[in-house]
């Protein structure tokens, strides 16, 4: 399925030589951007993986004008996880790892855990964010997927910039009860969220990172408190959104990234 242009292509990872190029752009982006320290880094291979990667599919945005041969032909990407990978023979699923999924784990329901999300600089726009979505939204309606959830970063392990996101969010868009999944660190959560009264909600738009912001377009939630992740060097949410309960405006713009629905 080709998107966002003649040279630009989003697909599911088919080959060794995608998946591994999935890891390599990882890798330059997790470790070489932001420094990540996981013992999935191998420096080198120039890679960063997981034993998540095995069990799930990879949704990749290739430029058509980068060599296939050089491993670096996957500019963006994100790693899908179904309930069925995850739990059949899998080891679960890696937002378990921040965040105490029992409530979620408890709907009657198809799940999809969205995570690795990431691009390489030079195609952070607009463009490629909408075709990344295409392909997920493509994804989602094809299987049936019923809640997606994920961890969503922000990048720096001190959450002192991010207090006028974070509470906005909690405030706004906290997750209903019977999805509210909980942080297995939330040691700090109440001294770092400012008061409703406190918020500037212009402020808080600013910097809350652009892939949370499409989720609460949709309708997407989130989940109680934040993981700050040391080997990532990130502050970590869990977003979550139930495609059974989006409001029809919403659900027909979900399912207009993909062509569905028309």
């Amino acid at each position: 399925m080709a998107a966002g242009g003649n040279d630009i292509e989003i697909r599911l990872a088919t080959t060794d030589d995608d998946r591994l190029g999935v890891y390599r752009l990882r890798y330059r982006v997790f470790q070489g951007e932001f420094g990540s320290t996981g013992a999935g880094v191998d420096h080198d291979r120039k890679t960063e993986s997981d034993i998540f990667d095995s069990h799930a599919e990879h949704l990749i945005i290739v430029d058509r004008e980068l060599s296939r041969g050089s491993r670096d032909h996957i500019v963006g990407t994100c790693r899908l996880l179904t309930s069925k990978s995850a739990t059949a023979s899998g080891p679960g699923y890696y937002s378990a790892t921040e965040f105490d999924l029992g409530p979620l784990l408890k709907q009657n329901a198809c799940l999809l855990e969205v995570g690795r999300t990431c691009l390489l600089p030079a195609y952070r726009n607009g463009a490629t964010l909408y075709t990344l979505w295409t392909g997920l939204a493509d994804y989602v309606l094809n299987h049936g997927i019923q809640i997606l959830f994920g961890v969503a970063s922000y990048h720096g392990t001190d959450p002192e910039p991010f207090r006028q996101s974070l509470s906005y969010l909690h405030h706004h868009h906290l997750a209903p009860p019977r999805l509210r999944v909980t942080s297995r660190d939330c040691r700090d959560w109440q001294s770092i969220l400012l008061p409703p009264g406190s918020i500037d909600r212009r402020a808080a738009l600013a910097s809350t990172p652009p892939l949370i912001k499409t989720y609460l377009r949709l309708g997407g939630s989130i989940g109680h408190g934040a993981f700050i992740d040391t080997e990532f060097r990130t502050v970590d949410v869990c977003i979550l959104l139930d495609t059974r309960q989006m409001h029809q405006s919403r659900r027909a713009a979900f399912e207009s990234k993909s062509g569905a629905g028309s």
